[in-house]
């Protein structure tokens, strides 16, 4: 507090150096808040074709400028660049001097070029409600400090050079509903998320490690993503608990044992489980509502279950399924309500299809490398090789 008697000195000379500064504006805004501003000001700047600091003229109101809200002479809201689509935003560094808005409930910067690690400073913001640095340069860790900001409902970090591990104490913020660590260099295991107004998860494109237990996520999420990461381990008893989930993919990870029938009862529009090593055979309870499921490169078995046929994109290839196809499925296709029905490299051996029915020119059909002469010759993805028929000898091994 011995500083205040200086800085009011320091707004005093400002208004003597300016006479366009006016005389309300000391006593408008904080003084620690005002020479937060400007230090923050200082270690940013436009990149080529912004002119977001056009109004951060520090000779008036700074409750004035871009991005900038204030509410009780203290700065509550400070968001940084141009917001319109396209913007070219800022480039430099967050300054330590953030941590001085102590009032900030919002915190936000667009696209650019600002690096360097976040501020240690930001777990002072006792307020803060949202914090968005999203598609920048920012690395280093994610201060464990900012699992002491008990307010934050959303903490948005993604597509950056964040790495290190996930903070255990972020897994305890009682008031997070969107967490969103997508594309970044994040590694280690997941922290045990506590909280239940959790309804969003993003940590794709990551490099997180680790196994999954069945209460390390909480029931109220509705999206979930951690494709393209090292997680492994069961979750079927995870997934039965998830049951508000409407969006889940878990897409290119190690994830091992079986996929719960009650899954796919759950209200979700998007179900992508592909290129991992789920096992065993497939049982839904019911027919299955969900737009697109996506259940490739896997090792699932067994008999294909009529309650896909309400599926309107279903990805079984690359597993090891086996059967007839049933006949509802070529039902479905021959009148469009099936979209993609890919179901080359299985074990399948028939499907009830007319060599000559016309399929539509809105739906795919895969049959390639099963245990069958396809029926019908159609376009299939380059993926999917050229070979027509598996081997009759693979076939009769499978069988033995």
């Amino acid at each position: 507090m011995a500083r205040l008697p200086l800085l009011c000195t320091f707004m005093l000379f400002l208004c003597l150096v300016h006479p366009n500064f006016n005389l309300h504006v000391s006593a408008m805004l904080d003084p620690l808040d005002f020479l937060a501003l400007q230090s923050i000001r200082k270690a940013l700047k436009d990149m080529p074709g912004s002119n977001f600091f056009a109004s951060w003229d520090f000779t008036s109101d700074p409750c004035n400028f871009a991005g900038v809200s204030c509410q009780s002479n203290k700065v509550v809201t400070l968001n940084l660049g141009d917001p319109r689509a396209g913007s070219p935003g800022l480039i430099g560094r967050l300054d330590l001097s953030i941590g001085k808005l102590s009032a900030l409930a919002e915190f936000s910067v667009v696209p650019g070029r600002i690096y360097g690690p976040l501020p240690e400073t930001l777990s002072q913001l006792k307020n803060l409600r949202f914090l968005a640095i999203s598609r920048n340069l920012i690395s280093g860790q994610i201060p464990a400090g900012l699992g002491g900001l008990r307010k934050l409902k959303t903490l948005d970090l993604s597509y950056n050079q964040l790495s290190g591990q996930i903070p255990r104490p972020i897994g305890t913020l009682p008031a997070l509903s969107n967490l969103i660590l997508c594309h970044n260099r994040l590694t280690g295991p997941l922290p045990l998320f506590l909280s239940r107004t959790l309804t969003r998860l993003d940590l794709k494109h990551n490099a997180l490690s680790g196994w999954l237990g069945p209460n390390s996520l909480p029931p109220t999420l509705q999206y979930l993503s951690l494709s393209w990461n090292r997680l492994g381990g069961s979750v079927d008893r995870l997934l039965t608990r998830l049951d508000q989930l409407n969006y889940l993919d878990l897409s290119l990870n190690q994830f091992t044992g079986t996929i719960p029938g009650r899954l796919f009862t759950f209200p979700i529009t998007s179900l992508q489980l592909q290129r991992n090593q789920f096992s065993g055979h497939v049982e839904p309870v019911n027919h299955v509502s969900i737009t697109t499921v996506d259940l490739s490169y896997n090792k699932l078995s067994g008999p294909i279950s009529p309650f896909f046929s309400t599926v309107q994109n279903l990805y079984l290839n690359n597993n090891a399924f086996s059967g007839r196809v049933p006949a509802c499925f070529v039902q479905r296709l021959l009148s469009a309500n099936i979209q993609i029905l890919y179901l080359q490299h299985n074990y399948l051996t028939g499907i009830e299809i007319n060599p000559t029915a016309e399929i539509p020119l809105s739906s795919s059909l895969c049959l390639q490398y099963n245990c069958m002469v396809p029926p019908v010759q159609t376009p299939c993805p380059l993926k999917a090789g050229k070979q027509k028929t598996r081997p009759r000898q693979q076939c009769n091994e499978w069988r033995g």
